[in-house]
């Protein structure tokens, strides 16, 4: 079983950028894609990015964060990136790590990092 942390989380001004990492042990890194959500205060849990199984694999998008956000993934260190440029206030959320195996689809989650963009 995968356990995820997040972390890289922060406070910025709004137009700059932050660097999430999400690290994964306790599995085969690479049997599981991996994608990013967020959760705003009064929200739901919404998609912003994910990636497929290998590094530098298929890449979807939020149409939200589409063009400022990237995701990316190094299977070597096990970790999964969110690179967040441009950022805006309503990106302010807790940003939480997700992996699914993909021979079970069964996902898992790590404990979220909060990300808070000033105006």
């Amino acid at each position: 079983q995968v356990q995820l942390v997040e972390s890289g989380g922060g406070v910025v001004q709004a137009g700059g950028s932050l660097r999430l990492s999400c690290a994964a042990s306790g599995g085969t890194f690479s049997s599981y894609a991996m994608g990013w959500f967020r959760q705003a205060p009064g929200k739901e849990r919404e998609f912003v990015a994910s990636i497929s199984r290998s590094s530098g694999g298929s890449t979807y998008y939020a149409d939200s964060v589409k063009g400022r956000f990237t995701i990316s993934r190094d299977n070597a260190k096990n970790t999964v990136y969110l690179q967040m440029n441009s950022l805006k206030p309503e990106d302010t959320a807790v940003y939480y790590c997700n992996a699914v195996l993909m021979v079970t689809m069964r996902d898992y989650w790590g404990q979220g990092t909060q990300v808070t963009v000033s105006s």
